[in-house]
């Protein structure tokens, strides 16, 4: 068992932050909210409208087998993610929206796999949009991306919710860069957990009790650094080498 206890509600436009070091149950709360697990005790309960964002990787995409506007028709009509098409005209003015949605229109039509990784991402992001999500299940969709790239993801997914009242969860390892769009963190560590708003959670006392031995936290130009957290990959981190 990964946790015991957790109770999560989010809120209608709500961003919320999920850290913790490997093997803390990030990726298996998303499975969970996505159907794909059960929860030895409890229920969950989520809305139909699900988007997801997998993460960037840089050698996931064959250069010759699809556009990226065929990459993003895939989220159309499909049940969970599949392809099945209900008309051209409907499916064509679906890619269409989430493409203008992430300003893609000018690189659809190039092969995915030879854009770069902030376009592929965004790509994903429009391909998730096409099922007009009320909640945006993201899985480190920074990873991979150069800063520049991440911080555009960022704000598109932050104009996003702000626009329809999406909600988002949003898995990542680098807590600093969407410091600026967070309303809580949920935070998982050695089978426990915390959750509150970034004041809340990223304080030297909290995550000390959380790890269960000494970690420092300081405030350094606007951004978090941790000290003494092994592998936890939540902001810059000298001593895990992050």
């Amino acid at each position: 068992m990964l946790w015991r206890g957790l109770t999560l509600s989010i809120a209608r436009g709500e961003f919320i932050a999920v850290l913790g070091p490997n093997g803390s149950g990030k990726t298996s709360l998303l499975r969970l909210l996505l159907g794909q697990l059960e929860p030895a005790a409890g229920s969950v309960e989520t809305t139909d409208r699900i988007g997801y964002v997998p993460q960037q990787h840089a050698d996931d995409a064959d250069p010759l087998a699809v556009r990226g506007r065929d990459l993003v028709g895939f989220g159309v009509d499909g049940g969970a993610w599949g392809i099945g098409l209900r008309g051209k005209t409907r499916r064509r003015r679906l890619v269409d929206d989430a493409l203008a949605q992430v300003d893609a229109a000018a690189f659809a039509n190039r092969p995915f796999g030879l854009l770069s990784g902030g376009e592929q991402q965004r790509l994903r992001v429009a391909q998730a949009l096409t099922r007009d999500p009320e909640l945006l299940l993201c899985d480190e969709p920074l990873s991979s991306l150069d800063p520049g790239s991440g911080q555009r993801v960022l704000e598109l997914l932050d104009q996003r919710r702000r626009s329809a009242d999406t909600s988002l969860i949003f898995v990542t390892h680098e807590i600093n860069p969407v410091l600026p769009y967070v309303d809580r963190i949920l935070y998982l560590a050695g089978g426990r957990f915390v959750i509150g708003t970034p004041d809340e959670v990223m304080t030297t006392e909290v995550l000390s009790a959380l790890y269960g031995s000494r970690v420092d936290v300081t405030r350094i130009g606007g951004r978090l650094i941790v000290l003494g957290a092994e592998d936890a990959h939540h902001c810059e981190n000298e001593a895990a080498g992050v």
